[in-house]
């Protein structure tokens, strides 16, 4: 899902400045693809299957945490079965006649990408079931006792979907994808490899452990390391002539209120308004939007799954609390939270 702009430069979620950016370096083979090595080595096993039989590659669904980098996948998944790839989004399919005009509009071996494919009306997901299975829709002319079924053949597709809420997509709909691959949060030697790269791309000098400060603070995340790349870049040509040291990736992670576990201004209000607030909890998500004044989706989708990765809050039958280790990196001991009004 494009937000039209980030609320923070370490929000793993797709916004408008990323697109660009993710474009021009979004790597094109899957030699070229940093991380998830488990999921390189099925794939590159299917691909070469398929090709060898010279058929489409089973449906794949794609999840796990925004940034990961499922799209980028799925379109190197097209590259190497040499198929034209077409994007979409569960939100965008809000007819069975959007999906119906998508699908008869694809050539064989065509992959289709759904984002947020958890976000699918039910009924179009019905028209979506014999397209995977026997390609093709059955479609309803006219309503009543008069109405018709017509059975339309579509082409071999495959349909990769990608969805951060797994948990949210219908069983039948699950059961329909041949591979389901979780993605997994990166290590900081990976998102090193990954900025070395962008860097490279962009014709970003470096040296010394500056890309590797980066790394650090990048919440496990490629877009979120691209993301601080591109602000610390800015930060270097004003500052340094243009090459980013460790001196600099810290004087514009400090200016850019990031602390050395990735956290920002943002992150560390929630962790404060639990603590003050709420004397550590628990606390209801709900009264925790509304006593932080952050959306209750950003909450729970972008900011409590890092938190909840670092062991800082505990979800409980009463609500979120917050753990000693979000007191000692605040700096805080339990009894000497600030009393907020």
């Amino acid at each position: 899902m494009v937000k039209n702009e980030a609320k923070n430069i370490v929000n793993s979620e797709v916004a408008e400045e990323d697109i660009e950016l993710d474009n021009s370096l979004r790597p094109k083979k899957l030699g070229d693809y940093v991380g998830q090595k488990s999921i390189k080595e099925n794939l590159s096993v299917f691909i070469e299957a398929a090709k060898r039989r010279g058929e489409p590659i089973e449906h794949i669904l794609l999840y796990g945490p925004p940034g990961l980098g499922k799209t980028t996948l799925a379109h190197i998944i097209a590259t190497e079965m040499g198929s034209q790839i077409r994007v979409t989004s569960g939100t965008a399919i809000e007819r069975a006649g959007d999906l119906a005009s998508i699908l008869t509009g694809l050539n064989d071996g065509d992959i289709l990408f759904v984002d947020e494919i958890h976000r699918l009306n039910r009924n179009i997901e019905e028209v979506l079931y014999p397209a995977m299975e026997d390609f093709a829709i059955d479609m309803v002319l006219g309503k009543g006792p008069s109405a018709k079924t017509l059975r339309l053949d579509v082409p071999k597709f495959t349909l990769i979907g990608a969805t951060t809420k797994i948990g949210s997509l219908s069983s039948p709909l699950r059961d329909r994808f041949g591979n389901v691959f979780r993605l997994e949060y990166y290590d900081d030697a990976e998102l090193e490899k990954i900025i070395t790269r962008s860097a490279k791309i962009l014709g970003v000098k470096h040296r010394g452990d500056g890309l590797k400060e980066i790394a650090k603070r990048a919440r496990k995340t490629p877009r979120v390391a691209n993301r601080i790349l591109k602000r610390v870049r800015d930060f270097a040509e004003v500052r340094h002539q243009g090459e980013i040291s460790k001196e600099i990736a810290e004087l514009a992670l400090l200016m850019l209120e990031i602390d050395n576990l990735g956290l920002d201004k943002t992150d560390r209000m929630i962790l404060e308004t639990i603590i003050d607030k709420f004397s550590g909890g628990p606390v209801g998500l709900d009264a925790l939007a509304a006593a932080s004044s952050e959306d209750r989706d950003t909450i729970e989708d972008v900011i409590e799954p890092y938190f909840l990765r670092l062991g800082f809050i505990d979800r409980t039958p009463r609500g979120r609390l917050a753990t000693p280790g979000a007191y000692e990196h605040l700096g805080r001991t339990k009894g000497n939270q600030k009393k907020l009004l």
